[in-house]
């Protein structure tokens, strides 16, 4: 048996009112890993998400940032992000957000991304189209390259090795508008999917962080792939390209020009 989209949106955008009211609350927070900041909120939405996909669905199989992977039925696959930007949201900057995708086969089925703090939550089954609070979206028109906006991140433990993102991010920001660093990546591919970007890359997310964003940007008329045309974007660490129809085939020539130059 498979979810329903409602049932998706249902749970995300009440796991999200979670992580709303428990923000003015004095939350423990511990690092897991240097720079990867965990909170009380963290666990409490990701252990609402769980017990609402294992009460209906008890044979799926789970991948969630805190606990990691519940075993089950491998044809029935979700990934949830309980908060993703949990720096953002601790510090109070309001550019956070939970993160559920389900697919079946290995075929992305529903992805919801809710941001509670902005109001805005966005959605999309496989083959229906993309939504932002119940409005059809797309991704943005803008052909010219050089007046995109592009979005990105950076994994501080790739700063100083061959797979930093430094040296893209210098030659974006020589060939676009702008380059923002929002600090939460399924929001950065929701803007994507409504237009308020044209472009997102990042280097070393994981399937959590990019699965219900890749449908709904799909679902909206993008293009989403891995960084260079060669990996997985659901299983390991994700190198991720997702873009307007315009805007993608120049990323990607920029990326692997870059790539050429480190290998050289």
């Amino acid at each position: 048996m498979q979810p329903t989209l409602e049932q998706v949106i249902t749970w995300t955008t009440e796991g999200a009112q979670i992580a709303l009211n428990m923000q003015n609350d004095k939350l423990e927070k511990h690092y897991k890993a240097p720079n990867e900041l965990v909170t009380a909120a963290d666990s409490a939405v990701e252990a609402y998400l769980l017990e609402k996909i294992q009460g209906h669905f008890p044979d799926h199989s789970i991948n969630s940032e805190e606990s990691g992977d519940h075993v089950g039925d491998i044809d029935h696959k979700w990934h949830i992000d309980p908060i993703d930007g949990t720096l953002n949201y601790s510090h109070g900057i309001p550019i956070w957000g939970v993160s559920v995708g389900y697919a079946y086969k290995g075929e992305l089925q529903i992805g919801v991304i809710c941001n509670p703090a902005a109001g805005e939550t966005f959605w999309a089954a496989r083959g229906q189209g993309a939504f932002l609070n119940g409005e059809r979206i797309n991704v943005s028109s803008v052909k010219i390259f050089s007046d995109s906006l592009l979005i990105t991140g950076f994994r501080q433990s790739l700063i100083d090795t061959p797979r930093s993102n430094l040296h893209n991010f210098v030659q974006f920001s020589r060939e676009v508008q702008t380059v923002r660093r929002l600090g939460a990546a399924c929001l950065d591919l929701a803007y994507v999917a409504c237009g308020r970007a044209e472009g997102f890359w990042e280097i070393g997310l994981n399937p959590w962080d990019v699965a219900a964003g890749i449908l709904i940007i799909r679902e909206a008329g993008g293009i989403v792939d891995s960084l260079y045309g060669d990996s997985e974007l659901l299983t390991g660490k994700v190198d991720i390209l997702a873009a307007n129809p315009y805007a993608f085939p120049q990323m990607r020539r920029v990326l692997l020009e870059e790539r050429e130059k480190i290998l050289q």
